[in-house]
């Protein structure tokens, strides 16, 4: 069975995640060694693969709406006016 190609959205995705984790991460801890930058860079390429294969692959859709069951129309039920509606009075222009 063949690995699946990885899709734009995931590479799009995966590659910001990497450089801007990366970049908050060293300006965070303000680390100038070697070892941590290192530890900085594999910990940003982690995040960076676990968002990429997280994004949702177009082939694979999910329904997880389910159809309710027969629902009635509600009516509305407007009471009747007691005596007839007033006629409205135009205002003569002056």
């Amino acid at each position: 069975m063949a690995m699946p190609r990885p899709t734009a959205a995931q590479l799009a995705y995966g590659s910001c995640t990497v450089i801007f984790s990366t970049l908050a991460m060293l300006l965070l801890s303000q680390t100038s060694s070697g070892v941590g930058v290192a530890i900085i860079a594999l910990a940003a390429l982690a995040l960076g693969l676990l968002v990429a294969m997280t994004v949702p692959l177009p082939g694979k859709r999910r329904s997880t709406v389910e159809q309710p069951a027969s629902v009635e129309p509600l009516r509305a039920s407007v009471p009747a006016p007691a005596s007839a509606p007033e006629p409205v009075r135009e205002r003569a222009a002056s």
